[in-house]
């Protein structure tokens, strides 16, 4: 299949993706990741149109078993070079017609999608159209590859430049909003977490958290018990879906325990992710202050096939942290809040 997809021999190609999907089933895990790791080089050089299907291919194979450590990096790489190519093609398009482009998950590729875009983009018209429908299957194998293994999302280098790419072309197709979080997503960062109330504080190591209502609800597992902070602990079900299990039938909602701030005084959003928390000194601070309001919020991680944990590294009382208090703010409510 690898080969027919460098090959560019999409007539050879076309039976070969069903076949080799029936194969795998079943096959046990070091067969499936070699599977993925002979795909690696097609994923990277063959046409965005075959190399997008072989990136699909190779993260059903993650999701059934496969390592995503041999195809995971050239998914990442090969998805920003599609992204960047369709961003080329979305702006030539609306130079050209003064509208948006076609719905890539629902138009399909023509003589007269490449006569538009042609006079603007020259030799480079077809490859950046290609680009254009191959984004939805580089999306999909991306946001498996990056949930699903921790070693991928730690190999992606010059990630602040693929970020800002996935980003730019996250409006014109929203599975890219996935991608972009889950290349922020921190893995053994750790925070310093302060409670206005007491002056007291923690410092946590999070993985995984792909979102701060899942940080939100970890902090809460972690903190209130006894020595710690005062309050109703988070129903166990809550934390369990927050950490690796389904959400169990009849979970209800989850109930918010503070207002998280960040050290400049601003309401850190549970629709964020953790790292757009600022840091002070190379560290990210998050204040715990009563809630303003009651909030609640469906059980669950945003990204079901990526664990999510949280562990308190150590707690620090009052004195120890004047120096930090120091460079920390009210909180201001937000315009309208």
């Amino acid at each position: 299949m690898a080969n027919a997809a460098l090959a560019g021999d999409q007539q050879a190609f076309g039976p070969l993706l069903p076949a080799v999907q029936e194969q795998a089933a079943g096959l046990p895990a070091d067969r499936l990741t070699a599977g993925a790791r002979a795909m690696a080089g097609a994923i990277a050089e063959a046409s965005p149109h075959l190399g997008g299907w072989v990136a699909v291919l190779a993260g059903a194979l993650v999701e059934n078993g496969a390592d995503a450590g041999p195809a995971g990096p050239a998914v990442i790489d090969r998805l920003v070079e599609v992204a960047a190519a369709a961003l080329a093609f979305a702006g030539a398009w609306e130079k050209a017609t003064g509208g948006a482009p076609p719905d890539p998950m629902e138009h399909e590729p023509s003589r007269e999608v490449w006569e538009t875009v042609h006079p603007e983009l020259g030799d480079g018209a077809g490859v950046t159209m290609e680009s254009w429908w191959a984004l939805p299957q580089f999306a999909m194998a991306a946001s498996t590859m990056l949930a699903r293994d921790q070693a991928v999302r730690a190999s992606v280098a010059e990630r602040d430049f693929k970020v800002s790419v996935v980003d730019q072309a996250a409006p014109y197709l929203g599975q890219l909003e996935y991608v972009r979080d889950l290349l922020k997503v921190l893995d053994g960062e750790r925070l310093l977490v302060l409670d206005r109330a007491t002056g007291r504080g923690w410092t946590v190591v999070i993985g995984g958290v792909g979102d701060n209502f899942q940080l939100h609800t970890l902090l809460a597992h972690a903190l209130i018990r006894p020595g710690g902070m005062p309050g109703e602990a988070p129903d166990p079900r809550w934390v369990a879906s927050s950490m690796d299990q389904e959400v169990e039938p009849g979970t209800p909602p989850v109930a918010g325990v503070w207002n998280l701030v960040d050290a400049h005084g601003s309401w850190i959003w549970n629709e964020g992710v953790p790292a757009d928390i600022p840091e002070v000194g190379g560290t990210r601070i998050v204040v715990l202050d009563p809630p303003t309001y009651p909030r609640t919020w469906s059980p669950g991680r945003r990204f079901p096939l990526m664990p999510g944990s949280l562990t308190v590294e150590g707690a620090h009382a009052p004195e120890e942290l004047r120096d930090w208090w120091a460079h920390v703010k009210p909180a201001v409510p937000p315009a309208g809040g």
